[in-house]
């Protein structure tokens, strides 16, 4: 009886140690080099969506500083220059509700145009006028 449990336990070792299941080499290393060429895709997708992301930020920067510009012209009588003929400053703009300090303000009498640059790689910068939206340039 004893014999036959140790011949029963010696056949369930041999069969534990035929059936090594696991990874080879060669099968990490294709994993490996698949993950690889799924980064080297993505990563420069990601980091243009980046530079898309600075661009939209300095473009809405752009409209609230002409929100605020037109608050600042309704309290100024109708003109972008205030008191004593001194020009809007981004700085004067945070009272109407402007809180950034990306944009450039160049006024006139009856009109302005407000400027920025983008944090984006090559640095495009964009304009808003007082009859349009925010598009690619300068004043």
């Amino acid at each position: 009886m004893i014999t036959a449990i140790h011949k029963s336990m010696a056949a369930k070792r041999d069969a534990i140690k035929n059936n090594d299941k696991g990874f080879t080499l060669i099968e990490l290393l294709v994993v490996v080099l698949i993950i690889g060429i799924l980064a080297a895709i993505a990563i420069p997708v990601f980091l243009g969506q980046q530079d898309q992301a600075k661009n939209a930020a300095i473009q809405s920067d752009l409209g609230n500083a002409k929100i605020a510009m037109i608050s600042y012209a309704t309290a100024n009588g109708g003109t972008y220059l205030g008191v004593s003929n001194q020009a809007a400053t981004a700085t004067a703009l945070g009272t109407y509700g402007y809180t950034g300090s990306s944009v450039a303000v160049i006024t006139g009498g009856a009109s302005f145009c407000l400027q920025g640059t983008s944090a984006a790689t090559g640095s495009p910068a964009y304009k808003i006028t007082y009859n349009g939206g925010a598009v690619a340039g300068t004043c």
